[in-house]
């Protein structure tokens, strides 16, 4: 389910513009004189950069579902994907930030934004990049709710691709925003930010159902149980009489 990653980045991208339509609007601008390829060039790499941490962030969620796996419980992690999800919609927004004091993520928190404000003094490809990279750590509801998906992806490489693929869903509405300023509405954006736990809820009513293997090709497989290994098998003796 890679594919949902991507949608759910292309739906959410509307949350986003509300969360970072801000950090994506102060970009610096580029020096007098500077080619329009390389400022829509400047804009991009900000936006890979979000997206190289989500994958980052990707892996190590990956990781962690990987050892479960391991444990035997696949199936029930891509139903325990769908309930965290279903719990992080439930949570508002305005304690999110909380959550991540909560976890002791406080002072690097506090460094992210200190970076992030010695960045914005510079116009520098590198340092757009950069910008990116930091902003994909800052608390975000929708990036929570996508790492719990990526939890029951294949593998650390296959949640690594799942967080990519929602970092690029999430680029062309904030690639958009970040070259010509207001390019959604406000109405529209607080309609399709109000949309964004429906369809976080479908994705989880989706990863509960490919848990529950009830047969259904593509959407809920049944998975086969795991093979045991035979073991060496008795030989008989023939006697001589």
């Amino acid at each position: 389910m890679l594919w949902a990653g991507f949608l759910f980045g292309l739906l959410g991208s509307f949350h986003c513009v509300g969360m970072c339509g801000a950090i994506a609007l102060a970009l610096p601008e580029p020096a007098a004189g500077t080619s329009r390829f390389r400022y829509v060039g400047g804009r991009l790499l900000y936006n890979l950069g979000r997206a190289t941490t989500y994958a980052a962030l990707g892996a190590g969620a990956g990781l962690l579902g990987q050892g479960l796996r391991l444990a035997g419980v696949q199936q029930g992690l891509s139903i325990a994907s769908g309930v965290l999800i279903l719990l992080l919609v439930a949570v508002p927004e305005r304690h999110t930030a909380r959550l991540a004091v909560l976890l002791g993520f406080s002072r690097p928190l506090a460094w992210v934004k200190n970076t992030l404000g010695q960045l914005f003094q510079q116009s520098a490809l590198p340092a757009l990049f950069a910008t990116g990279l930091l902003n994909g750590l800052l608390p975000c509801g929708l990036v929570y709710l996508a790492l719990a998906g990526a939890l029951s992806a294949p593998g650390v490489a296959g949640a690594a691709a799942y967080m990519a693929l929602f970092g690029l869903g999430t680029l062309p509405l904030m690639l958009g925003l970040s070259l010509s300023g207001q390019l959604v509405p406000l109405v529209w954006r607080g309609r399709m930010r109000q949309a964004v736990p429906y369809a976080a809820s479908v994705l989880a009513v989706l990863f509960i159902v490919r848990g529950l293997g009830l047969g259904i090709p593509y959407l809920s497989p049944q998975l086969a149980a795991p093979a045991v290994a035979a073991g060496p098998q008795p030989t008989t003796v023939h006697y001589c009489h």
